[in-house]
């Protein structure tokens, strides 16, 4: 099933979010929590491109191996990063070979040792211009794009970010997943923008339960969201107890899925890390339309 077609035949939908392990025992345990992630039938589940691009091979082969196994959708995340044009458009042909058809479609970062992105020669340097390049070779693909609540960590103000999403809507896009926050207020001030700008397709929270603190401060450092006071002085009380620290991640995350879900939002994008326990929790929990 494709990203359009899933918000279009219900009210909500929820997702994973998983990454490529490094190592083999990496596989193994991965296995194992993706078994388990997809006994809640997700609506899909997506798998990251690494950085520079340098699993974009690996990216197709766990899609490929979700829809086989676990007859789950799958989404496979897409970057400009390091390629040119032709090489995009085959790595586009060999995923549509392997039944993926649905594309998360990223700028990317900047590979490693730069201070900024920069296109190849021969390659893409906006994800609007990335989202254009698979609706002109495979028109059919469902196209999720990414969405900040806070604002890309780059673009010098709320504005300009909107301006640069409301063109990757334009080129074709059929959702926006947002970047992870924990202040539901910027969320439903994103969404009120959105609506202000005309934009009509489903904007999907994404979500990232905290099941330990110092990772959540490292990955909030990149990427510019804020944990607030209140949430980060709990978490900084028990920061040597990591069982404290995932019994109050969870039941932040399950009080901030619900008050989204009363509010009307089309979906959750959990980015488990390759972890099924603390989703789990927060779906026995919630309260699915």
């Amino acid at each position: 099933m494709r990203i359009k077609e899933i918000y279009a035949s219900k009210p909500f939908g929820f997702s994973f979010e998983i990454f490529p392990p490094k190592t083999e025992k990496g596989d193994e345990s991965l296995l194992e929590h993706l078994s388990r992630l997809a006994e809640r039938k997700p609506d899909f589940i997506s798998c990251t491109y690494g950085a520079g691009g340098t699993t974009r091979d690996r990216t197709i082969e766990l899609c490929s191996m979700i829809q086989t196994k676990f007859n789950i959708p799958a989404t496979a995340h897409f970057t400009c990063v390091g390629s040119t044009r032709e090489e995009l458009c085959n790595w586009l042909d060999k995923a549509n070979e392997n039944g993926v058809n649905n594309i998360m479609a990223l700028r990317g970062d900047a590979p490693d040792g730069m201070e900024t992105f920069e296109a190849v020669d021969g390659g893409l340097r906006y994800a609007n211009e990335l989202v254009e390049l698979i609706r002109e070779k495979h028109p059919d693909f469902g196209i999720g794009v990414a969405g900040y609540p806070e604002k890309h960590p780059e673009a010098p103000d709320a504005a300009t970010d909107l301006a640069n999403l409301v063109r990757k809507v334009q080129a074709g896009a059929d959702a926006i997943y947002t970047q992870l926050f924990y202040d539901n207020q910027s969320f439903f001030r994103f969404r009120d923008q959105l609506d202000q700008a005309g934009v009509a397709i489903p904007l999907i929270a994404g979500i990232m339960p905290i099941t330990e603190f110092a990772r959540i401060k490292r990955i909030t450092s990149m990427c510019g969201a804020i944990i607030p006071d209140e949430l980060s002085n709990k978490l900084e009380a028990v920061q040597d107890d990591k069982d404290a620290q995932m019994e109050i991640g969870v039941q932040f995350a399950i009080e901030q899925c619900q008050e989204l879900i009363d509010s009307g939002v089309r979906g959750t994008h959990f980015y488990v890390l390759n972890k099924s326990e603390a989703c789990e929790k927060i779906l026995d929990s919630l309260q699915l339309p």
